[in-house]
């Protein structure tokens, strides 16, 4: 099981992979958001990656040193399948994305548009995950994880790589929490390279496995409610490397509910005009509830797609 400091030297080799098939993402200033707390805000913009979200890069890290012939499988709630399915088509990869019955139809559309052959399986992520691997155990495919697997957790490291190379110093970060491959490969590459910056993981109340599971030490199967934030719902493997490393690395973890998350989608398109979906949102939900004492410093709120369902047109 890689360490964290192991993560954080595979996500430079990484980028050197990546980089050619990626943008490199701006790191915006806010421009109202903190202020009431003369905070400064800064949002590191994956909503502008190619494919609407971060889950490019750790898909094209994995994809680019597959060896395995063949046919490969990968499950998704959505934006881990549409990056898989860029990348297998810029390498020339056959891929099946098992989705939830439940995906995002926008997403879905999307992923068949890059050539990628789909199943719809089970109410949420972590049955399709299964269905997948159930599917990889046959010997007719060879399973890529969205989150429990090293070169995936490095691509999506070098968002770290390049937020150190975009601001002097990050007092604290925001960052989503699904199966906890980006808060396992961004917080590994920060506390290798700038270790006083905090780590804030944010789970949605609603479906908030690895969550718990950092809590209790171990993984924790939880109740999955329907969320906005549905990028990061789902449950998360028995074995998965990113619990030990979120725990490493993660010095604080926030809860937000839909309330919160919904706000804070709306604080971003009215007060900052930019358009985000709900697991994005949920980073600066989580920012939001503890503003009041970061006075002064300097947070990074990880801005991880954009990928929005347009059915999503009033609050719930």
């Amino acid at each position: 099981m890689p360490s964290s400091l192991e993560i954080a030297a595979s996500a430079v080799q990484a980028r050197t992979r990546i980089s050619n098939h990626i943008y490199q993402t701006p790191l915006i200033p806010a421009r109202q958001i903190g202020r009431d707390h003369d905070a400064k805000v800064l949002f590191k913009a994956e909503n502008f990656q190619l494919t609407g979200s971060f889950k490019l890069r750790g898909a094209l890290s994995k994809l680019s040193v597959q060896t395995a012939q063949g046919q490969l499988i990968t499950a998704s709630s959505g934006n881990h399948g549409i990056g898989a399915a860029f990348a297998s088509q810029a390498l020339s990869r056959i891929l099946t994305v098992v989705l939830p019955e439940t995906v995002v139809p926008a997403k879905l559309e999307k992923i068949k548009s890059y050539g990628a052959h789909v199943i719809l399986h089970g109410a949420e992520t972590g049955q399709a995950e299964q269905h997948a691997q159930q599917l990889a155990a046959s010997g007719a495919y060879t399973y890529i994880s969205p989150y429990n697997d090293a070169e995936i957790i490095a691509g999506q490291g070098t968002i770290g790589l390049e937020i150190l190379e975009q601001c002097n110093q990050v007092d604290n970060i925001f960052i989503s929490m699904g199966g906890g491959g980006l808060i396992s490969g961004v917080g590994s590459v920060l506390k290798a390279f700038s270790p006083r910056t905090k780590i804030y993981g944010v789970a949605a109340i609603n479906s908030k496995a690895l969550a718990k599971s950092i809590a209790a030490g171990h993984v924790v199967e939880t109740e999955h409610l329907p969320t906005l934030a549905e990028a990061v719902a789902g449950g998360i493997d028995e074995d998965t490397i990113t619990l030990p490393l979120a725990r490493a690395v993660v010095d604080h973890v926030l809860e937000c509910n839909e309330a919160e998350i919904f706000q804070a989608m709306k604080a971003l398109a009215f007060e900052e005009k930019v358009i985000v979906e709900g697991s994005a949102a949920l980073a600066l939900a989580g920012f939001t509830q503890i503003a009041h004492e970061l006075t002064g410093q300097t947070s990074v709120v990880l801005l991880c797609g954009a990928n929005v369902d347009r059915d999503i047109t009033r609050e719930s």
